[in-house]
């Protein structure tokens, strides 16, 4: 290789690995200046870290033996790659993948509503579940969406509530108490309208109304004399000299 193009090889090379160079605007074209004075064309750049990863996909490693890749958990023949070995670390082979309804996806609102987890469960808990990210379909201007593997998701709620049925006995928990709150709610808007209505006719039936006193009573501790209204029960209290 002429000692010019294997410079720029290295350069390549270089470049692929880092995200710190300089570049330039010429012509509503984006180019990279290198530190051995090369000018790459982005897109090339691009072009050639898309074919670097294909490399990197399709290709094992020079070191790897056959005996050595990765064993399907399924159908348990060896593999080299695959999408969900690659974006989960789950060791499925492509063609086993094809089951779509076991090996489908979830998004993480859902994920945490269906399986009772949090933010943490996810994303901290050790080891943190992986997952990839999509356009949002709903939302195409919001953020991307988190899509986890629903398979590890189960795993993750079964190491949280001890078992699928310890999952459904605190799904059934939190349904009972939300049934609760919600009766408590409605007794207390119905007591609330009783009340507003009792004192619409509490006030209804004192217009023109006239106070029927009954026995004059006298509280000896107090030394004061008070009067029952007979009708709405009203009392005067009074002293006498």
């Amino acid at each position: 290789m002429e000692p010019n193009k294997k410079r720029l090889k290295s350069e390549i090379d270089f470049l692929l690995g880092t995200t710190e160079h300089r570049t330039l605007h010429v012509d509503d074209k984006k180019l990279i200046l290198t530190e051995g004075g090369f000018v790459i064309d982005e897109e090339v750049l691009a072009a050639e870290k898309r074919r670097e990863e294909e490399i990197t996909v399709t290709e094992p490693p020079p070191e790897l033996e056959p005996e050595d890749y990765p064993r399907c958990i399924e159908c348990e023949t060896r593999f080299i790659s695959s999408f969900l070995l690659k974006s989960f670390e789950y060791s499925v082979c492509d063609p086993c993948r094809e089951d779509e309804e076991k090996f489908d996806l979830i998004p993480k609102s859902a994920a945490k509503e269906e399986y009772l987890l949090k933010d943490c469960d996810l994303d901290r808990r050790e080891p943190t579940l992986k997952f990839i990210s999509k356009p949002n379909p709903h939302n195409p201007m919001g953020h991307d969406m988190k899509l986890y593997l629903r398979i590890q998701v189960v795993e993750r709620a079964i190491n949280v509530w001890g078992s699928l049925e310890g999952l459904e006995q605190e799904r059934e928990k939190r349904a009972e108490k939300r049934e609760k709150t919600k009766v408590k709610k409605f007794n207390k808007e119905m007591k609330k309208l009783r009340m507003s209505v009792r004192s619409s006719e509490y006030t209804k039936n004192l217009e023109g109304h006239k106070h029927e006193y009954g026995v004059e009573t006298y509280d000896e501790d107090n030394d004061i004399y008070r009067k029952n209204c007979i009708s709405c029960g009203h009392v005067i209290e009074y002293e006498k000299m």
